[in-house]
C-alpha cells in the first residue's frame, strides 16, 4: 500500500459561473479543463456520483477494478491525444502502457486468426499474406483509407466556413470516398466476404452496420491505432478523468456530482433565444449565459430546452437521429493470472465473416443467437499495476452488441424501466447472454467458469441509468453516412450561449472523439480555433498548480462524491 499523503480538497462552487458544462465525460471534462486553464469560471454538472462518464472505473469489495469504456487508445505520443494533454500541461503526467505492437487486436474467426500489427505497411502486408489472391484489391482499398486520413489531417472536417473549391483541391480522396459506405469501397475492389470480415474486425468500436459506415469513419478507427500503436492508461480510464478534474479544480473551476440538469433556461432575444441559466432536478437555479451541453443530444433538444427555443428544423433532425447500437458487458474477476493465457491484446471473437448480419436481429428487436464477443483485460495490458485484482487474480471484460428493445429484455413498458433490475425476465435475459459470452470467450482463454470469483453484467438499461443516454447507447447517435461529420449539428447552436458537445457532436465518440470534441466545443464557445493553437504548440495549463499523481492520490476518489455538501477548501 502507498503511504496516504494526498488529501482531497474540493473547491467551493464558483460564484456566478462564466460557463456551465453539462456532463462530466471526457468531452465535458476536456472542454472545462481548457476553459478553466484560460481563466473562465467553470462549473461541470454530473448527475451520477462519479465524474468521468464512460472513462470511469468502478470497484467491487475494494478488490476488483473494472473499466467501463476505456479499453485501448492511440495517438498518445505525437497524435491527437498527446497534443490535447500537452496543451493542458498534462503531458508526461499520465502513464500509458503499450499493447503488443505485433498484435494489439486479435481477430478470431471460425477458421482464421488475424493479428493486427502496428503500422500501415505491416498491417497491409499481413492482409496480403492472409489473402494473397486479393493483393491488388486490398492494396487499392487500404490506399484509399490511408489517403483519406492523410488528407483529413491536413484539411480537417469541413464546416460552414470552409472554402469548398479549395477543399476539393486539397482533399480529393475525402471528397470522393469519405462519406460513402465502406461496402462500396470493398465492392469497387471486388473483395471477398472473408477479406471484408477481417478489414472490419474492429467495427465494434463504432457499432454501425457496414452498409451505413462511412469510409472516413472506419479509416479513422484503423488509422488511430496503426499510426503509433495501441495503448492502455496505466491504472485504468479513471486516471484521465482524475487528472482533468484536478486541473479544473486547480484553476478555480468546480466539478459537481449528484447535479442532474432538469432544464436549460432561455429567454427571447432578438429573433431567437439566449441561455440564462440551468435548473437542477431539485429546483435549484444556476444563472449563467453560456452552457456547453455534452450529454444525450435527444434529451438536450427534445427535453431540456423550451420547445419555443428550438428551431423546428433542428427538432425534426434530432428527433430523426438513430442511436448507435448499445452494448452488453460481462465483468469477471478470475482466480488466476490472465497473462498466462492472454498477451497484451484485445480478442475479437467473431461468429461469422459477414458483420452486417450482426445487426439483423438487433433491428428486429431480438438477441443474436450466436453473438460475437470482444475480450479485454486490464490485468493483461497493465500487469504491473496492483489495483486491478487481488494478487494472483485478474479481471476480464466481455462485450457484445445488444438490442435496446425493452420487450426483448422483459421490461414491459417505460414505466417499468426504473425497476428493471428486479424483474425476473430481465435477469434471465442477462444471465443467458452472459453465459453465451463466457462460453465463446472460453474458446480462446480456456476454462473460465470454475475460476470466477466475481461476476456482474451491464445492459443498455444500465448505460441509460448512469449516463441518461437514449436507447442505452454509449456511442451517441449512430455514426452513419446520413448522420456523420458535416451532417451533424455544428458546435454553435442557434440558441445564443448554447454550445453542443459530447459524442453526438461532429468529432464523434471514443476517447479521441470525446476529447477532441471537448477542445472544439471550448473553442466554439470562445470563438477561437483552439485545435490549431494546440497543434502550433500552445500550452495553457500550469502543471505547478496540480496535485494529481502525488503519493496516495486516487483517481476514483478524486472524481467521486463531489456534490455540494462535501468537503471543501477552507
Amino acid at each position: 500500500m502507498r503511504e496516504e499523503t494526498w488529501n482531497r480538497v474540493v473547491p467551493p462552487m464558483p460564484a456566478d459561473p462564466d460557463v456551465v458544462v453539462i456532463g462530466s465525460g471526457l468531452a465535458g471534462l476536456t472542454a472545462a479543463a481548457y476553459l478553466a486553464a484560460l481563466g473562465e469560471r467553470v462549473l461541470v454538472l454530473e448527475q451520477d456520483d462519479v465524474a468521468g462518464g464512460c472513462s470511469q472505473t468502478f470497484r467491487r469489495k475494494n478488490q476488483w477494478q473494472f473499466d467501463v469504456g476505456l479499453h485501448y487508445i492511440g495517438g498518445v505520443e505525437n497524435g491527437e491525444i498527446g497534443r490535447i494533454l500537452a496543451g493542458l500541461g498534462l503531458d508526461g503526467r499520465i502513464e500509458f502502457t503499450e499493447l503488443d505492437p505485433d498484435g494489439f487486436d486479435t481477430f478470431v474467426f471460425p477458421d482464421l486468426e488475424f493479428r493486427v500489427p502496428k503500422g500501415w505497411d505491416a498491417y497491409v502486408g499481413r492482409l496480403v499474406e492472409a489473402f494473397p489472391d486479393e493483393e491488388e484489391g486490398l492494396r487499392a482499398a487500404t490506399d484509399v483509407m490511408r489517403n483519406v486520413m492523410d488528407e483529413l489531417r491536413q484539411v480537417g472536417i469541413p464546416d460552414a466556413g470552409t472554402d469548398l473549391v479549395d477543399y476539393v483541391d486539397r482533399a480529393p480522396t475525402v471528397v470522393a470516398w469519405g462519406m460513402r459506405p465502406v461496402t462500396e469501397l470493398f465492392d469497387e475492389h471486388y473483395l471477398s466476404e472473408r477479406a471484408r470480415g477481417v478489414l472490419l474486425g474492429q467495427a465494434g468500436d463504432y457499432a454501425t452496420p457496414p452498409s451505413r459506415t462511412p469510409v472516413s469513419l472506419h479509416a479513422g478507427v484503423v488509422d488511430h491505432y496503426l499510426q503509433e500503436g495501441a495503448f492502455y492508461v496505466r491504472g485504468g480510464g479513471q486516471e484521465l478523468a482524475g487528472h482533468l478534474v484536478d486541473l479544473i479544480h486547480a484553476n478555480g473551476g468546480r466539478v459537481r456530482t449528484h447535479a442532474e440538469v432538469a432544464r436549460i433556461l432561455t429567454e427571447e432575444s432578438g429573433n431567437g433565444h439566449r441561455v440564462t441559466g440551468v435548473e437542477l432536478a431539485g429546483g435549484e437555479i444556476l444563472p449563467t449565459g453560456r452552457v456547453i451541453a455534452t450529454g444525450d443530444i435527444k434529451r438536450l433538444f427534445l427535453d431540456l430546452l423550451d420547445p419555443a427555443a428550438v428551431p423546428e428544423a433542428i427538432r425534426e433532425q434530432v428527433g430523426g437521429y438513430r442511436m448507435a447500437t448499445p452494448l452488453f458487458t460481462v465483468y469477471l474477476g478470475l482466480d488466476f493470472d490472465i497473462t498466462e493465457r492472454m498477451p497484451a491484446t484485445n480478442f475479437w471473437v467473431h461468429s461469422r465473416f459477414d458483420p452486417e448480419a450482426y445487426y439483423e436481429p438487433i433491428a428486429a428487436g431480438e438477441f443474436d443467437s450466436d453473438p460475437p464477443v470482444y475480450i479485454s483485460s486490464a490485468s493483461a495490458k497493465d500487469p504491473e499495476h496492483e489495483g486491478h485484482a487481488p494478487p494472483g487474480c485478474s479481471t476480464v471484460e466481455l462485450m457484445t452488441w445488444a438490442t435496446p428493445d425493452p420487450a426483448a429484455w422483459g421490461v414491459s413498458d417505460e414505466a417499468d424501466a426504473p425497476r428493471y433490475s428486479r424483474q425476473a425476465a430481465y435477469r434471465e435475459a442477462k444471465d443467458r447472454i452472459a453465459d453465451q459470452l463466457i462460453e465463446r470467450a472460453e474458446t480462446v482463454l480456456g476454462d473460465l467458469r470454475p475460476h470466477i470469483l466475481w461476476k456482474e453484467t451491464a445492459s443498455p438499461f444500465t448505460q441509460t441509468r448512469y449516463t441518461l443516454s437514449s436507447g442505452g447507447s454509449s456511442y451517441g447517435i449512430e455514426l452513419a453516412t446520413d448522420q456523420f461529420g458535416p451532417r451533424r449539428l455544428e458546435y454553435r447552436t442557434p440558441i445564443e450561449g448554447l454550445v453542443l458537445g459530447g459524442v453526438s457532436s461532429r468529432r464523434g465518440h471514443g476517447i479521441v472523439g470525446a476529447m477532441s470534441g471537448g477542445v472544439e466545443s471550448a473553442g466554439a464557445l470562445l470563438g477561437r480555433n483552439l485545435r490549431r493553437e494546440i497543434e502550433d504548440g500552445a500550452v495553457f495549463g500550469d502543471p505547478s498548480k496540480l496535485t494529481a499523481g502525488a503519493p496516495g492520490w486516487d483517481a476514483l476518489e478524486a472524481c467521486r462524491k463531489l456534490q455540494e455538501k462535501t468537503l471543501r477548501a477552507g
